[in-house]
Parts: structure tokens; C-alpha cells; sequence
């Protein structure tokens, strides 16, 4: 399928999908008018990359990734690349607790339970 059919099938973007694979993480056969060619393929593994990209993680890593999601994965060790995964799933899940604590200051903050450090009443208003 060319270019422009993998984009409707996807929903992705042909540039999108022309940057997928400057990244190396979809590949194309070239015809002989120049036109990129897929395999039906890779309408399952733009939506992969999609949702990689949607959890966060770099093309980089996407592209490491992909070779142990073949049906027969290199023979290289993809225990590290769940390492690395883990990784940035553990990250998210820090942020996301920094995050839920900001907002519970916050809230704190408006529901006037709590005054900034330091202040031990409202804040003085001048006449």
C-alpha cells in the first residue's frame, strides 16, 4: 500500500509516517516510480508505535524495542530494553505522585485549610 492508503488505514499523518522512517522505525520498499510502498504489516505496527510514543517513550527506544516484538525476536538479550521500559514506566509513576501532591497543596490552599509556610494569619490588607 503507498504512502497516503497507510495514512487512512492509521490515522497518522503522512508526514508522520515519512518520520517514522527517517527514525528508523517503519520501513518502505521504494517502486520504481519512486512512490513508498508497505506491507499490510504496518498498519499494526504504526499503531504500536503510536501507543509507544502515547506512554512516553523516545524513538530511540522504540526502535530497540521492535525487533522483540517480531514473531521470532533477535537473539539479543530484550530483557534490557524491559529494563529500560520499566524505567521510564517507574519515572511517570514519580511524577505523577509529585504531581498529585502539588495539587492536593493546592487544594489545601483554596479551601483555605492551609496558609503558605510562614504566615500565620490571611494576608494583611492594606486600607
Amino acid at each position: 500500500m503507498r504512502i497516503g492508503e497507510l495514512s487512512r488505514a492509521t490515522g497518522t499523518s503522512t508526514r508522520s509516517l515519512r518520520y517514522y522512517e527517517e527514525q528508523g522505525l517503519l520501513s518502505s520498499r521504494r517502486r520504481s516510480n519512486g512512490y513508498r510502498e508497505y506491507g499490510e504489516e504496518a498498519v499494526r505496527q504504526v499503531a504500536f508505535i503510536q501507543d509507544l510514543y502515547r506512554a512516553g517513550l523516545s524513538s530511540q527506544i522504540i526502535r530497540d524495542i521492535l525487533p522483540c516484538t517480531a514473531p521470532t525476536p533477535p537473539a539479543g538479550d530484550c530483557a534490557q530494553l524491559l529494563a529500560r521500559v520499566r524505567q521510564v514506566r517507574d519515572e511517570l509513576a514519580r511524577q505523577e505522585q509529585q504531581i498529585a501532591q502539588r495539587r492536593e497543596m493546592l487544594d489545601r490552599y483554596l479551601s483555605g485549610s492551609a496558609t503558605p509556610a510562614g504566615l500565620v494569619g490571611p494576608p494583611h490588607r492594606s486600607p
